[in-house]
């Protein structure tokens, strides 16, 4: 049985290090997917000069939104209780939930983070300035729909797959899985899911790098697909996908293998505190 002492501060630390670990680590290949997606094409976004524009806005947003998807994680988890046949269910309840909050702090982040990746001639502040300038507060949100509608399927995807391979690999070797044991894990579910959802996150980079007052920047994910399959065709539904699935895959590895190592080093911190005051 997972231990739920202290459930709520070893979320919200587990999953800002581990965010954080994760943006910060693999930018550079993020970069080279929001470029491949852009309309402008790959080298004309700036090819692989400037690989990390964006990076602070990415860095100051990660920790916040990764802490507050796995809050939102583990409570449904912790409420729900996930030790069932439901177990599944609860999984998608769980992260669909977290991603809906998160996404609250993840767009704005996304939106400053992808125009600076696209136009490597502005910081971060700068487009935060321009953009806050020319569309209001409320363009920070643009995509929100799109990424939300995005987000979910991947975590419907991704975590449900990740419990269950550490599920069934607890059973084999009956013992609960180990950090790195949760990476490979993680690894294999973000690959998983990057891959099935590369067409929504084509969508939703079109969407959020669209000029203002644009039909794309009215956020329809359908007319994004649209335009873009007049463009490119079907295989531009698919750009930028090797990167998006070795970032993921790479990603998931760090991100789920740093959130467990993390979550149950403050939990038996927690466990410990808690056995030692009774």
């Amino acid at each position: 049985m997972e231990n739920t002492h202290g459930y709520i501060p070893s979320a919200l630390l587990a999953g800002g290090i581990a965010g954080t670990s994760v943006d910060v680590a693999l930018f550079p290949l993020d970069t080279v997917k929001t470029r491949l997606q852009s309309a402008q094409g790959f080298w004309k976004a700036g090819g692989f000069h400037g690989i990390y524009s964006g990076l602070g806005s990415a860095a100051l947003g990660s920790a916040p939104t990764a802490a507050l998807f796995f809050l939102t994680y583990e409570s449904v988890k912790h409420f729900a209780g996930s030790e069932t046949h439901w177990s599944p269910v609860v999984h998608m309840c769980a992260a669909s939930s977290g991603e809906v909050g998160a996404c609250l702090i993840r767009v704005p982040v996304e939106v400053v983070k992808q125009r600076a990746q696209a136009n490597r001639y502005m910081s971060s502040l700068q487009v935060l300035k321009n953009t806050v300038a020319a569309e209001g507060f409320s363009g920070l949100y643009r995509g929100y729909i799109s990424t939300v509608i995005r987000e979910i399927p991947f975590s419907f995807i991704q975590f449900p797959v990740w419990e269950y391979l550490k599920k069934t690999w607890s059973e084999y070797q009956k013992s609960e899985v180990e950090p790195w044991q949760s990476s490979v894990c993680g690894a294999i579910a973000g690959c998983t899911a990057a891959g099935i959802t590369t067409p929504l996150d084509v969508a939703k980079t079109r969407i959020m790098l669209a000029e203002k007052d644009s039909l794309l920047s009215r956020g329809s994910i359908r007319y994004a697909l649209t335009v873009v399959h007049k463009e490119k065709g079907v295989r531009g539904f698919f750009s930028g996908i090797l990167p998006r699935m070795m970032w993921i895959s790479i990603g998931g590895a760090i991100f789920l293998g740093v959130y467990d190592k993390v979550k149950k080093t403050v939990s038996k911190y927690y466990l410990k505190k808690h056995d030692h005051i009774t």
